[in-house]
């Protein structure tokens, strides 16, 4: 009997049965890139390919019913979404005016040639014409999913072309909202006013509010699945209040996107949960959702559509390559950077839809034959479908190589000598409260990964016989394992049994060449005299590695700025280069603002690395360590605070130092902080020479003075 079960399932044509068509679905997604990438065919566009074949005009497999729109819609938003939050915004405020003046550019000069060829080539009225001439101004960011994989989003030219596409779809969309408006009688002084307020007053809430909400949320909730809930409600919100304000959702995905920018950093796990969402289910349900669309039977039976599909996929190419070209000479850009910039903008599909079944939808009279007149007929329609299959394509291959070649031109140009040895970052485990984020900040740190290594190491007592302890030991490294994990990284797990944790840490350290060694501080004690003066006879007396020491009062994400303190002569220590490359990696990778605090001559080596890296940067000059404390007057919740330190007896070491504890226990307790000891010289081989405070090295002389005794002793 049970294997009659099977007979219940239809397979009738088209797929009625939502498990059957989802299997076909995910067969799509599965397959079509293994199978189009053997000729180098964009996956994307063979998603759409794929969607045209198994559609209503082609095989008929399946219809786009509610459940595709529905998927499709999310798709879109999530393009959009990933736009926003993946921009630089260090890179967008440098380029904004380039932003601006190449949506100009892609917004006027498509705007002008449609508006004459729908007049004096395809012979339509004004208001049609000014209506097709906006399809052909607004474009959607297919390939930028493509380029993000390609490790290039961060790129000039992929900024500038975000930046403009937000400017040329508004302008596009209020188009559409105007001749829409028009054709009903709508247009008047309520009209203007209710566009003139709601848009404005729907930008500044989703910018100023959500990043409120987002980081009042991170804060007291730290489950994954509830953080990844959460920002999807936020891209549907934002989306919704886009609607009410009268313009697309799409525009409300991506400033949501932005809004959220600094709270979801790039190397985090949400982050990549995000992408692998949105890259394995939504984005492929969208391309999938347009295929759906094409009838290749309309270019059979109808010449007018061929013509008018002729007409528009040539007139919006040569539109939107003329306002990359014009851009590329305006700014100095290569020809690489302009093939990014046309491959991102050249693709119809978004605002360009929402244009063409608008306009379709919309009756402006009747025929003398009864028959309803639109603003935008079947002819349009259908060369719509051609036109977003043509330009998909178009853009995908161009923006497929320049991307490959700006790629490659950005790792042949990169400092080779930034790292002097392969990076090694070690991280001592040993309290569940603070594993994940000590894990999320090596993480955030480190520079690329292909020649990078994390580990995690926990320190059992050798002397102990409880098992407990080791048990207790692998769960954090199992713990430490996952959170890394979760961002795509590779965590080695180191278990090692000694007489102490400086010990372990001091010959795991040497045993894997460790370069970069970050410890926690728990939350709810404070850093003593002790602790430091433990650390310095320690383990900084016997390495010379780069040393992090991190309190995580707050996720770090929720950081919104990061104040350095810098030493005098912080730019002569031998570690310099190294510890400002990780803190530069916590500004790229974060987006919050980094303000420097510290002399001249040091905020000028920090300047120089801002000239060919820039973030989000300030510099303020700050001279005595003995007034410190004035800087606890200007801080402000969610502020980080780091602190350059230095080992006695080293160029950068100030009296003034001694104090820090006392001053972090008084008056930072609320807030999150990171002492950084940069990496000595000679450290490992002369320490009683390195280290000359007498406060701080009594015990080390007085360990030597034993081993001598001992020594001497073994000679008689």
């Amino acid at each position: 009997m049970p294997p009659l079960l099977l007979l219940e399932i239809d397979v009738s044509l088209p797929l009625t049965d939502p498990v059957v068509k989802f299997l076909l679905i995910l067969v799509i997604i599965l397959f079509t890139p293994l199978i189009l990438n053997k000729f180098r065919i964009p996956h994307l566009l063979g998603l759409i390919i794929a969607g045209a074949v198994v559609g209503p005009y082609g095989l008929h497999l399946m219809e786009r019913d509610s459940g595709i729109i529905l998927s499709g819609t999310a798709g879109l938003l999530y393009i959009m979404f990933l736009a926003g939050l993946e921009i630089d915004l260090a890179e967008f405020r440098k380029n904004s005016r380039k932003s601006a003046v190449f949506g100009l550019y892609t917004f006027l000069i498509p705007l002008t040639l449609g508006i004459v060829t729908g007049l004096y080539v395809l012979g339509y009225p004004t208001l049609t014409s000014i209506l097709l001439a906006s399809m052909f101004a607004s474009h959607t960011l297919i390939a930028y999913p493509m380029v993000s994989r390609m490790g290039v989003a961060k790129n000039r030219a992929v900024n500038i072309t975000v930046g403009g596409t937000v400017i040329t779809d508004v302008l596009a969309l209020l188009v559409l909202a105007v001749i829409v408006g028009m054709t009903r009688g709508e247009v008047n002084a309520a009209f203007w006013l209710r566009l003139g307020v709601s848009v404005p007053a729907f930008g500044a809430f989703v910018l100023l509010g959500f990043p409120v909400v987002g980081r009042w949320f991170f804060k007291r909730f730290d489950d994954s699945v509830s953080q990844y809930v959460f920002v999807l409600a936020m891209v549907f919100l934002g989306a919704v209040l886009a609607q009410l304000a009268g313009v697309e959702g799409i525009i409300g995905a991506f400033l949501a996107g932005l809004a959220l920018n600094r709270l979801i950093p790039l190397t985090s796990p949400l982050m990549n949960r995000i992408e692998f969402v949105g890259n394995a289910i939504f984005i492929p349900f969208f391309l999938i959702g347009v295929g759906m669309l094409i009838d290749f039977r309309a270019f059979i039976t109808d010449l007018d559509t061929i013509r008018v599909a002729v007409v528009m996929t040539v007139v919006a190419t040569v539109a939107k390559f003329t306002a990359a070209w014009l851009t590329q000479r305006t700014f100095g850009f290569s020809v690489d950077e302009r093939r990014l910039i046309f491959g991102l903008s050249n693709a119809q599909a978004a605002a360009t839809l929402a244009a063409v079944l608008v306009g379709y939808n919309t009756i402006v009279g009747t025929t003398p034959t009864g028959l309803p007149l639109r603003l935008l007929d079947e002819n349009v329609l259908n060369g719509t479908i051609l036109m977003i299959l043509v330009t998909c394509t178009t853009a995908s291959l161009v923006a497929q190589r320049g991307a490959r070649n700006v790629a490659r031109r950005e790792e042949a140009e990169a400092p080779s000598a930034e790292l002097p040895r392969r990076e090694r970052i070690l991280i001592p485990v040993s309290n569940q409260d603070t594993t994940d984020e000590l894990i999320n900040l090596g993480v955030t740190v480190r520079g690329d990964r292909r020649g990078s290594q994390l580990y995690a190491l926990s320190v059992v007592d050798h002397d102990t016989e409880d098992a407990s302890g080791e048990m207790r030991a692998r769960k954090l490294l199992q713990r430490a394992a996952v959170t890394a994990a979760a961002t795509d990284n590779v965590l080695l797990e180191l278990l090692r049994y000694d007489l102490s944790v400086v010990n372990g840490i001091t010959s795991v350290v040497k045993e894997h060449r460790i370069t970069d060694l970050i410890m926690g501080v728990h939350v709810s004690k404070g850093i003593t005299d002790t602790f430091l003066g433990h650390l310095t006879e320690g383990i900084l007396t016997r390495c010379n590695i780069t040393t992090l020491l991190y309190k995580p009062v707050q996720p770090f994400a929720t950081l919104r700025r990061h104040r350095i303190v810098l030493p005098h002569h912080a730019e002569m220590e031998p570690g310099f280069p190294a510890w400002l490359a990780k803190v530069w990696n916590i500004g790229k990778n974060s987006g919050a603002r980094m303000v420097f605090h510290g002399p001249p001559e040091a905020l000028e080596a920090c300047r120089e690395r801002q000239r060919t890296a820039p973030i989000d940067a300030v510099f303020s000059e700050f001279n005595d360590w003995d007034d410190f404390l004035i800087l606890a007057r200007e801080f402000q919740p969610n502020d980080n605070l780091i602190l350059i330190m230095s080992r006695p007896g080293q160029p950068s070491f100030q009296r003034g130092m001694r104090k820090i504890p006392a001053h972090l226990n008084r008056y930072f307790q609320p807030y999150s902080f990171i002492i950084i000891y940069p990496m000595q010289e000679g450290v490992e081989d002369s320490p009683a020479v390195a280290f000359r405070d007498p406060s701080l090295t009594a015990p080390l002389r007085q360990i030597n003075q034993l081993g001598e005794s001992i020594a001497e002793l073994l000679k008689r």
